[in-house]
């Protein structure tokens, strides 16, 4: 029996893929890639799936330090990372009122209505009201801890 991916990277990465390849050499199944740089058929207990689970793991810490590396320097050039905002003050002024009523977050954002943007007409999710009231939130303890 053999195990067919279309590329390396689909299998998973680092002690996941160790895992696995001691799962496929148990169960006398070998593996086959379609495309990429290992394409072909290979040994999952050969050095070639040793150096690729090790690869993996360090490919994914490059990807991830390489992206916050670039989510850095576009702040420092005033640049915002993410979406477009939905909210605004009046949105912000009716989901402090709703929550002094006690109103869980589902609740706020089901009753708030983006206004501009791609979504208007649109309700908020529950986490941007939350990231909104929690934003607000610290805002109003640094200006009153000043």
């Amino acid at each position: 029996m053999t195990l067919v991916v279309r590329e390396h990277k689909r299998l998973g990465r680092g002690n996941k893929l160790s895992m696995l390849a001691e799962e496929l050499k148990a169960g006398d199944v070998g593996l086959e890639f379609l495309t990429g740089e290992l394409k072909g058929s290979h040994d999952p207990s050969g050095i070639v799936f040793t150096v690729l689970a090790a690869m993996s793991g360090t490919e994914r810490e490059y990807i991830r330090d390489r992206t916050l590396e670039g989510h850095e320097s576009a702040r420092k050039r005033g640049k915002t990372i993410g979406g477009a905002g939905v909210t605004d003050e009046d949105m912000l002024s009716m989901a402090l009122y709703l929550r002094d009523q006690e109103m869980s977050l589902r609740d706020i954002a089901k009753r708030l209505v983006v206004t501009t943007g791609t979504k208007r007409g649109q309700h908020p999710s529950p986490a941007t009201v939350m990231r909104m009231l929690r934003e607000h939130d610290e805002k109003a303890a640094t200006v009153a801890s000043v």
